[in-house]
């Protein structure tokens, strides 16, 4: 299936760009969720058209993400959790938990955007932790879980 593409996107292509992809990836995610259309003679000619409109929005969310990403660098969080006396959590710290604890100093963050490529956190500790505010900006913060 031939897609054109609405935003950047991560390992697939940028904003404009005719790529193929697997049929179920482009009817169920892509299409539905505003990613892209299928790239039909009709959609390419209307895409040309919005083209100036849609790498204006782009560079606006590009330059949202930057600024949060400015405000959260280094930032530090510290995230109480009921714990045993070896430090293994009675639980586990998940993307949840973390995006509400930053949202709480004063920037939004989406659950989508923060990373865990291990898991869950199941050990109190120190733990740097990567957000994807978008596709170009990526900032780590600094996350304490405590025994509370």
């Amino acid at each position: 299936m031939n897609v054109i593409l609405l935003e950047k996107m991560h390992k697939l292509g940028d904003l404009g760009d005719q790529v193929k992809v697997k049929a179920g990836y482009g009817r169920n995610y892509l299409i539905p969720y505003g990613k892209a259309v299928p790239a039909t003679k009709a959609n390419v000619e209307a895409f040309e058209a919005r083209r100036a409109e849609l790498e204006k929005a782009a560079a606006e969310r590009l330059q949202q993400a930057q600024t949060r990403g400015e405000a959260l660098q280094d930032t530090n969080v510290t995230i109480e959790a009921k714990a045993g006396e070896e430090g293994k959590l009675f639980g586990s710290i998940s993307v949840r938990d973390i995006a509400d604890a930053v949202s709480s100093l004063g920037t939004e963050v989406e659950k989508s955007e923060v990373l865990l490529p291990e898991g869950p956190i199941r050990v109190t500790g120190e733990y740097q932790i990567g957000l994807q505010l978008h596709t170009d900006v990526q900032v780590t913060i600094n996350l304490n879980v405590v025994r509370g």
